[in-house]
């Protein structure tokens, strides 16, 4: 890998980078490095293979999810930036610098290759997964008849408060690990890689993951105190994931763009919580909200989380036993024409809001599908509109983007789109 050398652009970029971990240091002080052994095992995920890593991966316990602007109106550039994070994370996903073994060292005069705070620190089953924004198709590229027809931009949706500074990209890179300083790590090599080509246009630190992609993982829970995600699609439902989140796969919608066979469409919203206002519900509000007991994450038709939703039910006051409008029920694949979604959110904290003094916490919703407008948009609409839940909750940041399949080793991000 060729060297880097600093210029002012880079030293922006980089300082982009080093002000949304300023937003974010709680985050990364809730998701404590695990201690890890020098015994123990490396925890790798291959960055090569059909699909990228980061989807059906077991959610890892850290997020720094980076949205991006690509500066430069020359595609060679691009395309050169997109090779070199290739050959980045295939190392830095192995616990190798950025350069190989001797990514630290290097001319006396020059910067390392590396920035070195992840040395010695086990890979922690990081993951880099990259996806297309649509203002990447604008033209600047010759791209727009290389556009998938799902990756919309998404339309206004009920009860949102977005900011423009936290709100689309012409790129993404979602980081995770089970180690905040890994993730960070990443995402900050790739942005130093990518000076001059590409700047940092917005960025979130997630903690706590919201979500469960695999059988053995248990469910967690969100800053509501709830069970998060209790039927979320998992890794082993090889045949939901085919109709619902690859593209192409057996039952899910035409492919348009071959290029994008095999991959996915990512939505990310980043959805504060109003957490004040919550804390003061009853225990018996926030179980009718949610449509589940707090404790156990059983619906409140049943005694146990993986009971199935009853959502017939009838109480003894001759009124549904799960509120019409509980997010459980109005969430429910039955309630949304059977459509799924993968979901791989992150809790997320930014301290305390200047204007009001309370709490700057929240979900950073993740969510991968096939066919984003009848998937996410359908069901916000639907959310946003009936859903108990969503007056304790504020979306201030959204973006959508296009997640191709995974390179295979000699090959890089970008060749079959540029190709």
């Amino acid at each position: 890998m060729r060297p880097v050398r600093p210029t002012r652009r880079g030293v922006l970029a980089g300082a982009a980078v080093a002000g949304a971990a300023g937003l974010g240091a709680g985050a990364a002080a809730l998701g404590a490095r695990p201690g890890t052994p020098a015994s123990a095992a490396p925890r790798t995920v291959p960055f090569h293979g059909p699909r990228q890593a980061g989807i059906t991966t077991p959610a890892q316990d850290s997020l720094v999810f980076a949205a991006l602007d690509v500066t430069t109106a020359r595609v060679g550039e691009l395309a050169d930036v997109l090779a070199r994070w290739s050959e980045a994370c295939a190392t830095m996903t192995t616990g190798v610098p950025v350069g190989g073994p001797g990514g630290l060292g290097g001319a006396a005069d020059e910067p390392p290759q590396d920035t070195g705070e992840a040395h010695e620190l086990p890979p922690a089953n990081l993951t880099v997964t990259l996806g297309y924004g649509p203002s990447l198709f604008d033209g600047r590229f010759g791209l727009q008849e290389r556009r998938p027809a799902a990756l919309i931009d998404l339309p206004a949706l009920p009860g949102e408060q977005l900011d423009p500074a936290r709100t689309g990209g012409d790129l993404c890179l979602q980081a995770c690990a089970d180690d905040p300083q890994v993730a960070f790590h990443a995402v900050r090599n790739l942005v130093r890689i990518g000076r001059g080509v590409v700047a940092v246009r917005w960025m979130q630190l997630g903690f706590g993951r919201t979500a469960t992609t695999a059988a053995t993982q248990p469910t967690p829970r969100n800053l509501m105190g709830f069970k998060d995600g209790t039927a979320n699609l998992r890794a082993e439902d090889t045949a939901g994931l085919d109709r619902f989140v690859w593209v192409g796969g057996e039952g899910a919608p035409a492919v348009d763009q071959e290029w994008m066979r095999g991959g996915t469409y990512l939505v990310a919203r980043r959805i504060r919580m109003l957490i004040e206002a919550w804390d003061r519900a009853t225990l018996s509000e926030q179980e009718r909200v949610i449509g589940r007991t707090k404790e156990s994450g059983a619906p409140l038709t049943g005694t146990r989380e993986q009971d199935p939703l009853d959502l017939d039910a009838v109480g003894p006051g001759g009124g549904p036993v799960i509120d019409v409008a509980a997010h459980v029920r109005l969430a429910a694949p039955a309630s949304n024409g059977g459509q799924r979604l993968l979901r791989r959110g992150y809790s997320y904290t930014d301290g305390l809001d200047a204007v009001t003094g309370q709490l700057d916490a929240g979900l950073f919703f993740i969510c991968f599908g096939n066919d984003p407008l009848h998937q996410f948009v359908a069901l916000q609409r639907r959310l946003g509109t009936r859903d108990a839940l969503t007056e304790y909750l504020k979306h201030t940041g959204s973006g959508i983007f296009a997640c191709p399949p995974g390179v295979a080793a000699g090959r890089a991000w970008g060749a079959d789109l540029f190709g």
